[in-house]
């Protein structure tokens, strides 16, 4: 598979016969900040431009009434018109960074930077695959069909691994997602797995037409690699494949060009995505990944790789800003010298996919963290050694692959399918139960991260809703030996260990709810489950710890309330360590005592007071925002959490990155 993403970033300035550059522009015609929302003309207009389901799945994570942001907000026309004006054509145009893209010759350049609203014109880099790589392609594994809830054929190994079949076989298939994909191109009318797909839209970046597949003058690549990642993850041949998400609905875009040895240009893949988050995607997925070895005046290097540096970076921030759940490949670089994930897998939200083989070992090629700023990567993994998918240069025919690109589809699907489930889930609930419920979520190194994906665990994982300003949990139960109704009940305490039992209501299909007796904000909650099965058994989940969250909080972990810490260790290092949208911070207590967890400036003003109040006997967890008490979000920097207990002071540094 060509593009099993091995990537090297270079400058072509050969490939075309002028230079790509981004114009970036000073302003907007307005100023940055609340002037927007003052501007209630622009405002309208703005928020106009973005679908139903846009605005629907950023209600979930932006403040009423500013769900456009300066970002959002269009480039001037009027700069538009007089870059135009210099006979120079806009290959892209960006709002997110208030930039166009176009190829300008020296003339042309040398003119537009005279202009007084011009901020800076700089190349567009230029990503390219290194193909002397060598991948699996046909690979000849074992195609011997296993009889399941469905038949699988030869791809059911790579989502077993994951536990998807029976999750599908509960008729969780994606249903209701819309999910979009960013590669070289699709020839998915062709192929008999994804013939049937719903594909809402389609745009080619690279010949700015409405067609992804091959075009007139394009490489006969155009299109192969893409097609194989999109049966992976929504492939349906009852016999041959059958993808974790292939009831979902797709948007698609080609923005990578496979002349010239096979290159993308940033610009692509960020206008890409800023078109997708606009019609209403809930998730992005790509096995794509770039990086650069050459030490060039407009390269990156491994000090770029820090979350908030490369424009494809950027976007994908961006992107999860607004609600997206976002997957990308790690990148296949394990085995180089360069090692370390690619971009965009070193932003701070996207789920950074690596890859494993069917035994769950880490493949030597996928790539490994840390990022330059310290965090860990990848974030997850799945089955990327002999995945197999759609050979798109036949409309029946399939091959085996390696790579981390083989392994994000699954990874994306999984997502799809968890928040097929729960749709009022947020993209921040979904990534972490994605990454709470993974196989390594112990012990998170930068080989695996929080390890192998389960759909069965993420999916059974309860979750928090909100119904009216009261606060429920839902859960489902994947039990090989069915669950006796009315048997199934919540045993939930907030103190003292002494628990309170109720039974669960059941929708009749599969889940069960929970509304949570009003509690002050914060309040410490423990529970878990029972239930009796049909052979008589009685079981208990989690089976010996506790799940737990604050009153308030949508985020549940895993823990136990006796977990003394046997390494003598009151306050635990807070993780991740820097963080951009939230970190943890564990104490350990001895007993049931009163104790204070706040956040401190660096100047040794309090920002928040986390919890005041009585300590459970063993682990307790809180989580922190980045943000004050008065919930205002607090600029990057260091901070310190200090906790006060037993009548000493425990104290630990933390880094905030915006």
């Amino acid at each position: 598979m060509k593009k099993i993403i091995l990537i090297v970033l270079l400058i072509l300035p050969y490939a075309f016969p002028q230079t790509k550059y981004l114009i970036y522009f000073k302003d907007k015609g307005i100023p940055q900040g609340n002037a927007l929302y003052k501007n209630e003309a622009l405002y309208s207009e703005t928020l106009n431009s973005l679908s139903t389901r846009c605005i629907e799945r950023r209600e979930k994570v932006m403040p009423a009434g500013k769900l456009v942001t300066y970002e959002d907000v269009p480039v001037n026309s009027g700069y538009v018109k007089d870059i135009r004006n210099l006979g120079i054509k806009i290959v892209n145009q960006l709002n997110w960074f208030n930039a166009v893209s176009a190829y300008l010759t020296d003339a042309q350049l040398s003119s537009a930077i005279k202009l007084p609203f011009i901020k800076k014109i700089v190349p567009v880099k230029i990503f390219r695959i290194d193909t002397s790589i060598p991948v699996a392609k046909n690979y000849s594994g074992n195609t011997d069909k296993v009889q399941s809830p469905a038949d699988y054929g030869p791809s059911y190994g790579q989502y077993e691994l994951s536990d998807i079949p029976i999750v599908q076989s509960k008729g969780i298939n994606g249903k209701g997602i819309i999910i979009g994909i960013l590669d070289d191109g699709f020839i998915w009318q062709n192929h008999e797995a994804l013939a049937a797909r719903k594909v809402l839209n389609e745009y080619n970046f690279v010949f700015h037409t409405t067609s992804t597949a091959p075009q007139p003058g394009d490489s006969p690549e155009s299109g192969h690699h893409g097609t194989y990642v999109f049966s992976i993850l929504a492939g349906y041949k009852d016999g041959s494949i059958i993808g974790p998400a292939y009831n979902a609905s797709f948007i698609l875009a080609k923005t990578e060009d496979d002349r010239s040895e096979s290159h993308i240009e940033e610009d692509n893949y960020a206008a890409a995505l800023e078109w997708m988050e606009a019609q209403g995607v809930d998730i992005t997925t790509s096995s794509l990944g770039y990086n650069i070895f050459d030490d060039t005046t407009y390269s990156y290097t491994y000090k770029d790789l820090n979350g908030n540096t490369s424009i494809i970076t950027k976007a994908i921030n961006l992107a999860f800003d607004r609600g997206v759940l976002t997957f990308t490949a790690a990148g296949n670089e394990g085995a180089t010298s360069w090692h370390y994930v690619d971009m965009p897998a070193d932003g701070f939200n996207v789920l950074a996919v690596g890859a494993v083989d069917k035994n769950n070992i880490v493949a030597s090629f996928s790539s490994r963290g840390p990022t330059y700023d310290g965090r860990i990567k990848p974030d997850i993994v799945t089955q990327g050694v002999n995945v197999y998918g759609a050979n798109a240069n036949t409309t029946n025919g399939y091959e085996y692959a390696n790579g981390t690109s083989a392994a994000t589809p699954i990874a994306s699907g999984i997502g799809a399918m968890l928040l097929s489930t729960y749709p009022y889930l947020t993209n921040v609930q979904a990534r972490k139960i994605l990454m709470e419920t993974a196989g390594n979520a112990d012990s998170p190194n930068n080989d695996i991260g929080y390890g192998l994906l389960s759909a069965e665990k993420a999916i059974s994982f309860p979750n928090i809703f909100e119904n009216n300003g009261t606060f429920g949990i839902n859960k489902i139960f994947f039990s090989s030996n069915g669950v006796v109704p009315g048997s199934a009940q919540i045993h939930y305490s907030n103190t003292n260990m002494t628990f309170s039992t109720a039974s669960l209501n059941y929708d009749d299909t599969l889940k069960y709810s929970f509304t949570v007796p009003v509690m002050p904000n914060n309040s410490r909650i423990y529970f878990y489950y029972t239930y009796k099965d049909s052979l008589g058994n009685n079981v208990r989940e989690p089976a010996a710890d506790y799940y737990t969250f604050n009153y308030g909080s949508p985020e549940i972990v895993t823990g136990t309330m006796n977990d003394i810490n046997t390494s003598g260790t009151t306050l635990a290092v807070n993780y991740p360590n820097p963080f951009n949208s939230s970190t943890r911070i564990d104490f350990y207590s001895t007993a049931n005592q009163s104790a204070k967890l706040i956040v401190m400036d660096a100047i040794g003003q309090v920002v928040k007071v986390l919890f005041n109040g009585t300590a459970v006997s063993g682990r307790n967890s809180f989580v922190w925002d980045g943000k004050s008490g008065s919930g205002r979000q607090c600029a990057s920097g260091v901070y310190y959490y200090i906790l006060r207990l037993g009548g000493r002071d425990y104290g630990n540094k933390m880094i905030l990155l915006k």
